[in-house]
């Protein structure tokens, strides 16, 4: 009788203790856990996330799983309803495109007149995340010193003026110069002398009368706002210059 005591637990022994499965296959779930909750983090799609939630759920379904009630991880999709967030989301999106086709259609015309007419140098044009930035060099509209349109120049702002009609954007139209002071009757400091060519440029495109004023604004930088530092003559000749920007309706984040 002893004898078959001892070898009923010597047979006892011999099993290897498998309690370590149980916190593994929890280790397992959470894991899975975690992956929907940054998988949902990364997408509002709340159809696919509750999808892939049932899928994972399945295929562990011999191990307590948290995903048996998953209603309460997020909501059920009705697949009736649209996701209104990503719904806008879409819309924005399409917004953004369609209104970056546009800035760069005018983008395209300015080049092709910046070509046609030799005007390298002393204008040019950039599509950034504020919008459309037009910089035209001063020499090209002002005599030095002085903010009375040149009447050569008028041609060329025509031509802008004629660009920007189809628009609906703001525009924002500024003036720069270098870091030279300038002391007379008219401009006491580079803020007057920057100031007043704006305003004028700006005038001038509104006197054409197919623009709204309402869209239009000016203002003057003088010298604070150099595209390069002013310690060579090309960078101070850089520097002076009047900036039309067209602003995005929908600014890319």
């Amino acid at each position: 009788m002893s004898r078959r005591k001892k070898h009923h637990g010597e047979h006892h022994e011999e099993h290897t203790d498998e309690s370590w499965l149980v916190p593994y296959a929890d280790i397992l779930t959470l894991l899975l856990a975690l992956f929907i909750v940054l998988f949902a983090s990364a997408d509002a799609n709340s159809a696919k996330f509750t999808q892939m939630a049932q899928s994972l759920s399945a295929a562990f379904s011999g191990s307590p799983s948290v995903f048996d009630n998953n209603r309460s991880i997020a909501p059920e999709a009705d697949a009736s309803k649209p996701d209104q967030s990503r719904t806008e989301g879409g819309a924005k999106d399409q917004a953004q495109l369609k209104e970056t086709v546009e800035l760069l259609k005018v983008k395209q015309e300015l080049d092709q007149y910046i070509q046609n007419n030799k005007l390298v140098g002393d204008l040019s044009a950039s599509l950034t995340e504020d919008g459309l930035m037009i910089r035209i060099k001063d020499s090209a509209l002002f005599p030095s010193g002085s903010a009375a349109l040149r009447t050569e120049s008028q041609r060329l702002a025509t031509e802008i003026e004629k660009m920007l009609a189809p628009l609906s954007q703001k525009v924002v139209i500024s003036g720069h110069t270098d870091n030279v002071p300038i002391n007379t009757r008219e401009f006491p400091s580079n803020w007057e002398l920057s100031s007043t060519r704006a305003i004028n440029f700006m005038k001038f495109l509104l006197s054409q009368g197919n623009l709204k004023p309402e869209r239009f604004s000016a203002i003057g930088y003088g010298e604070y706002r150099p595209l390069e530092p002013n310690t060579s003559s090309e960078a101070q000749s850089k520097n002076r210059r009047v900036e039309v920007l067209i602003m995005r309706n929908f600014r890319i984040q």
